[in-house]
């Protein structure tokens, strides 16, 4: 048996809160193959996409009501994953259930617990509040990925590949050269740059011509904030170099000068080798410019897909030297950290005692 690369205790976003709708939409969530509906309530529901009498996908049924109706034979499962209604018979044998996963909606996602129900605790939904609070404007989409969600987070722990990867975007020379600063705490870590005195990048350059009409200098922060195993929030912006934005002993951050966005990642391992990557840019300037929403939106689309190239080509390079050992750099520390948290985590699933999640494969 290969080694775990996932734990399972933990918050997954499954889908955009959009996405799930009053019809059937199959998800792959830490190899569990997972069906998700709203019931007529608004709900979300996510259960094992499998009937219990012959396997064939729930998603291949209907919603009757609140219920999930087999494409098959017409078995009905409602909400809690319990069998309702077999066909040809009064009775309906008490064994017949599909196994439901604790579904939380919270920052524009759908998140899904594939580990123990007894432990999904909603207060450990990843912090990712900016993508529906009035303060900041954004939007964003899901991206699938043919490779190993680490690989992702990989990325977004070490943004010098900007310099190399996005240089007609976000990328510039000084994103490579700067000093940075690594922290970290039991779930988190985070990962510091900032830059004085700097061209700004073609995308930061236009931002702030747009929001204060300024096209001289500036300073640019990036603030990487990972939680384990699978979400990284990234503060990012520029502002008039020198007019506070980096902060001082005794001098907090004065940003008012510049222009501010999050970009939100949170990545869910399909399977081993495939993952869906949820991202959002969210800005806290000319928050009424739908305009500028959906610009921001495609032009972060076009760049993610220049990370999707890479990271997928990665993937198939690790997939032809089985055994290869990475190498690290002084700027794979945050990565480093990030790898090491979510390994602490899938360790404590395998101590002795630890609940057993079971999989049902077909």
């Amino acid at each position: 048996m290969s080694a775990a690369t996932f734990p399972l205790n933990a918050w997954y976003a499954a889908a955009w809160d959009h996405e799930v709708k009053r019809a059937l939409l199959p998800r792959t969530i830490a190899n569990r193959q997972l069906v998700l509906y709203r019931t007529t309530t608004g709900e979300p529901v996510a259960l094992e996409n499998a009937c219990w009498h012959r396997l064939l996908p729930l998603s291949l049924g209907r919603l009757v009501g609140d219920e999930v109706e087999c494409g098959y034979h017409g078995l009905k499962f409602d909400g809690q994953g319990r069998c309702t209604h077999m066909p040809s018979q009064e009775t309906v044998n008490p064994s017949a259930c599909v196994p439901a996963y604790p579904v939380v909606e919270r920052h524009r996602f759908v998140w899904v617990w594939p580990g123990d129900p007894a432990l999904a605790d909603p207060a450990l939904v990843p912090d990712l509040h900016w993508n529906h609070d009035p303060a900041w404007a954004g939007d964003g989409k899901l991206i699938e990925v043919a490779c190993d969600y680490r690989l992702v987070v990989d990325n977004l722990m070490d943004l010098t590949h900007e310099t190399f990867v996005h240089g007609t975007s976000i990328g510039n020379r000084e994103v490579a050269e700067a000093p940075f600063v690594t922290t970290h705490g039991d779930r988190t870590a985070t990962v510091t740059r900032w830059m004085s005195g700097i061209e700004a990048p073609p995308f930061w350059a236009s931002q702030i011509r747009q929001a204060h009409g300024y096209t001289g200098p500036v300073d640019r922060w990036q603030i990487i904030r990972f939680e384990a195993p699978c979400t990284v929030a990234i503060d990012v912006g520029v502002a008039r170099a020198g007019t506070g934005a980096i902060p001082s002993e005794g001098h907090a951050s004065d940003r008012s000068q510049g222009v501010n966005g999050f970009v939100l990642n949170t990545i869910t391992p399909s399977t081993d080798k495939t993952c869906l990557y949820f991202w959002a840019f969210c800005r806290n300037y000319l928050l009424g410019e739908q305009k500028i929403t959906t610009e921001l939106r495609e032009g972060v689309t076009r760049v993610f897909g220049e990370d999707e190239v890479i990271l997928e080509a990665q993937q198939r390079a690790i997939d032809a030297h089985p055994g290869y050992r990475f190498s690290n750099l002084n700027i794979d520390a945050g990565s480093m950290w990030a790898r090491r948290l979510i390994d602490r985590q899938i360790a404590a699933e395998q101590r002795p005692g630890a609940p057993v999640i079971p999989i049902r494969a077909a």
